[in-house]
Formats: structure tokens, C-alpha cells, sequence
């Protein structure tokens, strides 16, 4: 079996799919993206081509090692977000050559469903109570709301009290048995985060996400010592090299490889395992497309560490098009009392809609992350 041809599509709401064909007429989907920088990553996925048309797909390992070490420079959001589509479009075609679900190809499920999270609040956050009622009659029992609008790296108690009495609403309205995690985005900065983990804690968070930026994840044990609920980061973390600090600094509780910018499924494995050994659990970070949630199920079924999956259905992101509307059939990816059941098709284990996807590339996108200002004119984090 050879590559024959490496076919891109920007579609909305902000993403890219790549399709890989072979001479054999088996093809694999992936998810190769950054947000906001889809036609950076798109370039990058074309100038990979040159290394992988030829190439026998199914040799990953050798594949992915040639795409990672085969370039002088390595590393970083672009690099790893295209080989991580190429890895997951491999992955599928192997998965569809055999007749067998990736899962099977990485030692077999540990589990039979996975529990799954949705989102609430939207960017500057709002109306939780309402709708952490409503994404709870659903079935959901958990869910993420951003914790702050922007923050200056010292900002007013009241920015904090504020924070606090969104979250204070969300538990209100839900409960103590609910999960209600708090991403603060690398919006909050050291000397404000002090006292806002802290101030949370009465609200037992499920966990809280991304507390500093992660050019500052050193900081993570002054700030974190003596809390009582668990610490994630690693969405923009993007090798196991990456993660090997804050795991060898007990930094996080949670690690959140996000499987479309890590390099793909071989590299968010390795992570995985990695994290295992420190005995740190597993959420893969995924507000994107289908086939990023597909792959990252991939990653929980074979993870004994995994213990909830992000998802975007409905996400404040998702204009015009949704996680679900690119695919055959849903029903894979359908979400029952909280839980999506193991994927047991071939392959990746989701159909695209080639037609529908060529329809809405007609479209195509430039999704571009909020620029946001402080009072003062100077810019805040997003």
C-alpha cells in the first residue's frame, strides 16, 4: 500500500480536515489545526506531502519519526498540529485496512463508555446557573465554564469576587455531585491567581485549567501547595518532551494533550503513558471537529488514566457548523446520560461526508481568536 495523495479542506466553523488516499482505495481522515491559524497548518500539511507520498501508511511509527526528526527545527504548535492530522489519517487507514477500531490496534478498550463534559458561559462568562441546569438535564454530570473575563496581571479584589460568585452560582443551581471544572485560559496571572485558587476552593472545583500562562508553569507549586482539588494544563503543551517538567515538578493532577496539535494519537499515547507513571490522570483537551474527538476517544479507551473527554457540541465557537454535521452518521459520537460508547468501527471509527465537507470548503474560513484590550489600551490574554 502507497500514499498517493494528502487533500486538505478548510471548513467551518474554524477548522481543517485532511484526507489521505492511497493506491489501494483505502483513505484516512484527520484534524490537522490550530485555531486561527488553519492556512498556516494547511501550508505546513502540503510541504509535509514531499516526505509522505510514496510512503507505505500503515509503517506509523517510522512515519511519524520521519515527519518529527527528518526537519532540523521541531517542535511547536504548526509542526505538531500537522503532523498530528497526518497521524490521525493514518491511524484511520490502518484501522480500515485491518477491519479492526484504532483501539484494538493500541492494545484493546479498558473501558466500555467514556464520560464526556460540555461547555458553558461562553468567552466572557455569563448566565451559568441557567445553563448548567440545562446542560445537567441532559445528562451531563459535569461541565466547563471559563472562569474570568480578561485580567490585568494585578487587577481589583472585586475582578475575584466577581469570578467567585459565577461559580458560586453555577454550584447553586446544580448541586454538590455535579463536576464543574474552571478554566482560566492563561487569563489570570500569578499574583492574581494566588488568591483565586484559593478562594474557589469551598466550590470543590473538578478541576481547574490552565491557573498561569504556560510560559509560567514553574510557578505551579508556590501557587497550588495545599489545595484541595486537582490542577490541569496542556492544551499548548505539544511533545511528551514538553510535559516531562511539570510532571518530574508534581506541577498538575490532570494532563490535557489535546490530540490534534500533540503530534496525534503516537504522541498523546506516549503522554499518556508518561503521565501514568506519575500516577497524574488523563482529560484530552478537544474543542475541535469530529475527527479530533474521535481520535481522542481513541486515546481514553486504551488509557486506564483517562477519566473525562472535552467535547464541542454547541460550543460558543461553533457558527454555522457543528461537531456532528460532517459525519454519515452520528450516532457514534452520540452522547447518552453523559457518556459516549466505545466507538467499534473500523478505523477512527466515524464516516465524513466527502461531499458535504467539498460543499462547505466553498465557504471556508478565517476564524480568528478575539483580540482583547484592557482599560488602559494594553492587550489582554484571550
Amino acid at each position: 500500500m502507497k500514499i498517493t495523495a494528502l487533500k486538505t479542506w478548510l471548513v467551518p466553523p474554524r477548522w481543517l480536515f485532511l484526507k489521505i488516499e492511497t493506491d489501494e482505495g483505502v483513505s484516512g481522515w484527520g484534524e490537522p489545526v490550530v485555531e486561527g491559524r488553519a492556512h498556516t497548518v494547511q501550508a505546513c500539511v502540503e510541504e509535509f506531502a514531499d516526505t509522505l507520498i510514496g510512503r507505505d501508511p500503515r509503517r506509523i511509527e517510522d512515519i511519524w519519526q520521519s515527519l518529527y526528526r527528518g526537519g532540523f527545527y521541531r517542535g511547536g504548535p504548526i509542526l505538531m498540529s500537522a503532523i498530528a492530522g497526518i497521524d490521525q489519517a493514518l491511524w484511520d487507514i490502518k484501522g480500515k485496512a485491518l477491519g479492526v477500531p484504532v483501539h484494538e490496534l493500541l492494545g484493546g478498550a479498558v473501558r466500555e463508555k467514556m464520560r464526556m463534559y460540555c461547555w458553558i458561559g461562553g468567552d466572557r462568562p455569563h448566565d451559568v446557573g441557567r445553563q448548567a441546569k440545562e446542560v445537567v438535564a441532559k445528562g451531563f454530570t459535569a461541565f466547563k465554564m471559563n472562569g474570568t473575563p480578561e485580567l490585568q496581571i494585578v487587577d481589583s479584589h472585586a475582578r475575584v469576587d466577581e469570578a467567585v460568585a459565577r461559580v458560586a452560582e453555577a454550584r447553586e443551581a446544580v448541586g454538590p455531585e455535579v463536576g464543574i471544572a474552571i478554566d482560566f485560559h492563561g487569563r489570570v496571572h500569578r499574583p492574581m491567581a494566588k488568591a483565586l485558587l484559593r478562594e474557589l476552593e469551598p466550590f470543590h472545583p473538578l478541576f481547574v485549567e490552565e491557573p498561569v500562562l504556560p510560559e509560567h508553569l514553574h510557578a505551579l507549586p508556590s501557587l497550588t501547595a495545599g489545595l484541595g482539588y486537582p490542577i490541569a494544563t496542556g492544551e499548548r503543551l505539544f511533545t511528551r518532551y514538553d510535559f516531562r517538567p511539570i510532571l518530574e515538578d508534581r506541577c498538575v493532577d490532570i494532563v490535557q494533550p489535546d490530540i490534534s496539535h500533540c503530534g496525534g494519537l503516537t504522541e498523546a499515547r506516549k503522554i499518556a503513558t508518561l503521565a501514568e507513571t506519575f500516577d497524574v490522570a488523563l482529560a484530552p483537551h478537544c474543542p475541535l471537529g469530529p475527527l479530533t474527538l474521535a481520535a481522542s476517544l481513541h486515546l481514553d479507551f486504551i488509557s486506564h488514566n483517562a477519566f473525562i473527554q472535552e467535547q464541542s457540541m454547541g460550543i460558543h465557537y461553533n457558527q454555522g457548523n457543528d461537531v456532528l454535521d460532517y459525519l454519515v452518521d452520528p450516532s457514534p459520537l452520540t452522547i447518552t446520560d453523559g457518556y459516549t460508547p466505545l466507538l467499534t468501527k473500523p478505523g477512527l471509527g466515524v464516516e465524513i461526508n466527502e461531499d458535504y465537507v467539498i460543499e462547505r470548503a466553498a465557504e471556508c474560513h478565517r476564524w480568528r481568536n478575539p483580540l482583547w484590550r484592557h482599560e488602559d489600551g494594553s492587550i489582554a490574554e484571550w
